[in-house]
């Protein structure tokens, strides 16, 4: 696995990939906070390099849909989550219980919430776009001021796009 740290504006990050597939996205700060395990390798090619001009790009308010090989590794019900946060346009929120829906088992808004929790890649896959039922912020691995500044980044963005 290679990986490669960036400075972003919502704070340093741990890119980590292997060469078939993005697997993390990794805050330094917050609940979910994680370093780069000992037994990678640092590097500045490849996937990791094109991750980081792709995050450079969405944060400057230059990329919106991201176009990279993704990863993410948990049980059948959590890639099924994942694969689902992929489907909510940029710019764009909705609820635990309507991604549960989606899903296809809207009883399960809180193993949804805990799946969007576990979400190794966030950001590109986008786990910030979930909300409360009452359209109020709820947890983000990255602690809510980062999930705050993302949806305004992508707010400011819809707001302008033509």
């Amino acid at each position: 696995m290679n990986y490669l740290k960036m400075t972003s504006p919502i704070g340093e990050l741990v890119i980590a990939a292997d060469e078939e597939a993005l697997r993390f996205v990794l805050f330094q700060s917050g609940k979910m906070a994680a370093p780069a395990k000992p037994e990678w390798e640092e590097s500045n090619r490849g996937i990791v390099k094109e991750t980081v001009r792709q995050l450079d790009a969405y944060f400057a308010r230059d990329l919106q849909d991201f176009d990279l090989p993704l990863g993410p590794q948990g049980t059948e019900f959590q890639e099924r989550v994942w694969l689902e946060l992929g489907n909510i346009a940029y710019g764009t929120t909705i609820s635990y219980g309507e991604l549960a829906k989606r899903v296809g088992n809207s009883a399960a808004s809180r193993a949804v919430g805990l799946a969007n929790g576990r979400n190794p890649i966030p950001i590109v896959i986008p786990c910030h776009r979930v909300i409360g039922s009452s359209g109020k912020l709820t947890g983000y691995g990255g602690g809510l001021p980062i999930k705050e500044h993302l949806l305004a980044l992508e707010a400011r963005q819809a707001s302008f796009a033509v």
